[in-house]
């Protein structure tokens, strides 16, 4: 899916959702560093692009509560 798709996603999304999200992406950061420690090179792209994607769920996030 590309970003653009992602973020257009992302802001249809009620407050709720986006918090339920951040906490499924935390977890799964979590994971996937435990798996780089452990020698599985191939989550750094996956940790990258969750990253980016925490990033812009976090400021739509607070694009919303800045309008309530």
């Amino acid at each position: 899916m590309k970003s653009t798709e992602r973020v257009k996603k992302l802001r249809d999304a009620t407050v709720e959702e986006l918090r339920n999200q951040d906490n499924d992406i935390k977890e799964q950061l979590f994971r996937l560093r435990f798996q780089w420690s452990m020698g599985q090179t191939e989550t750094l792209s996956r940790m990258r692009q969750l990253r980016k994607d925490r990033a812009r769920m976090l400021t739509i996030l607070r694009e919303k509560q800045k309008e309530k």
